[in-house]
């Protein structure tokens, strides 16, 4: 069937060039059309309409994007002599770097990588331009993260005269500096039917499903679930008993069962910001002056999102790294460095008793639109602050990012770099 054409709403293609978009009824190891052999071929490639979108690699690929010298040696973006790997580029994996790594292993693995500090400001550039281009394809996208987003792309057949795996084709390759999903790196694209969602999932760890996070993780490998098939296998009365209505869900997940549709409106989980400390600190001073400079930059992210937190949230990790997190719900929503400061400070003053630190973090949760804070009759306390700090934010737009900063973080600026 030659691409385009259209048959009573009715798609036969089951096979798929990735490079030239010629389609075919069957399956073929080279297109007929271009020779390529990145065939993508499925019995129901014409029908499948959910699509999950995963920029692997997304901060260095934008880095490489921006700094074209960079593109054939290691990159790895993070920072700090004793931070953590956020990400890095394929050549620095084949060398065994992952993200989350301390970055004095990552260095020790692959001495010769460019190691560059993270620009979140560009990083959320570039995705709204990814989403924009995602978005002119279909409007149910529900965000996971600066990188990461599912589509459904159900009835968008007519409009863009091709089955969805088609005009997801023709996306990636317009968004040709990013990397895609998990299961064929680079610029990975592959399909997944109903009926071998089970087998396809059965071998792999449990954290591939979603919501299965980090403590989960470690909860269902303790009871002996380190694959999807074990959980699949296990009884559902069992799991439920042991993981009361999260074991029922995870049962349909490892089963392949997911009814659940792209919801664009899904709230996201929160906003955040961590730092890793050079040498650790236990002074609460010391703790109280990077926490501020975090508030400020949480803040700014969420007024420039349009975004307010009723949670607040801390995080701390010892130096034996152990995680240690605190949060309190406030009365009213906030998008201000006040807040959020004057509220972490509180929790952070229950745990700076003398003990050392090697990281702190500070974010909100429970986000809402920020017309809640608008429209609270209680708010007046921190529409006051919100309207002094947007004030700044103008300056910094006009001025530059450092042309404005409270006087307790250019106090703390100084006294680093006197030093």
């Amino acid at each position: 069937m030659a691409a385009g054409d259209w048959n009573a709403g009715v798609w036969a293609v089951k096979a798929l060039c990735r490079d030239c978009f010629w389609q075919g009824e069957a399956a073929v190891r080279r297109c007929p059309a271009c020779g390529s052999p990145r065939i993508v071929a499925h019995e129901h490639l014409a029908s499948l309409s959910i699509a999950h979108m995963d920029c692997d690699a997304f901060y260095a690929s934008v880095e490489k994007r921006d700094r074209p010298a960079l593109r054939d040696q290691a990159v790895i973006v993070g920072g700090g002599k004793r931070g953590v790997v956020t990400t890095c580029c394929y050549i620095a994996r084949i060398k065994g770097v992952r993200s989350a790594m301390p970055m004095f292993k990552a260095l020790k693995l692959c001495p010769e990588a460019v190691v560059i500090k993270p620009d979140f400001t560009k990083y959320r550039a570039e995705s709204r331009r990814i989403l924009g281009l995602a978005g002119e394809l279909t409007p149910l996208i529900q965000n996971l993260s600066l990188d990461e987003a599912w589509m459904d792309l159900s009835g968008t057949e007519r409009l863009h005269k091709a089955p969805p795996a088609v005009t997801l084709a023709k996306l990636q390759a317009r968004i040709v500096a990013k990397i895609a999903s998990d299961l064929d790196k680079p610029r990975g694209f592959s399909v997944i039917g109903g009926a071998e969602a089970q087998a396809f999932l059965a071998p792999r760890p449990v954290g591939i499903l979603p919501g299965v996070g980090p403590a989960m993780v470690a909860s269902l490998e303790k009871a002996g679930f380190r694959t999807v098939g074990d959980l699949a296998r296990a009884d559902v009365k069992a799991l439920a008993e042991r993981f009361g209505s999260h074991g029922l869900r995870l049962s349909r997940l490892a089963h392949g069962e997911d009814h659940r549709g792209v919801n664009p409106h899904e709230e996201r989980k929160g906003i955040s910001a961590e730092t890793t400390f050079n040498e650790d600190l236990s002074a609460l001073s010391d703790l109280e002056d990077v926490l501020a400079e975090l508030s400020e930059k949480v803040a700014r992210h969420a007024r420039a999102d349009g975004l307010a937190g009723r949670v607040v949230t801390l995080k701390l990790r010892t130096t034996d790294f152990h995680i240690l997190t605190r949060r309190r719900t406030i009365p009213v929503p906030t998008q201000t460095a006040k807040t959020l400061f004057a509220v972490g400070r509180e929790l952070l003053a229950r745990e700076a008793t003398g003990r050392p630190y090697r990281l702190i973090g500070i974010g909100m949760a429970e986000l809402v639109e920020a017309g809640a804070v608008e429209d609270d009759f209680f708010a007046g306390a921190e529409r006051r602050a919100l309207a002094g700090e947007k004030t700044l934010d103008a300056l910094r737009a006009r001025f530059g990012a450092d042309a404005v900063t409270s006087g307790r973080i250019f106090r703390a600026k100084a006294a680093t770099k006197a030093d």
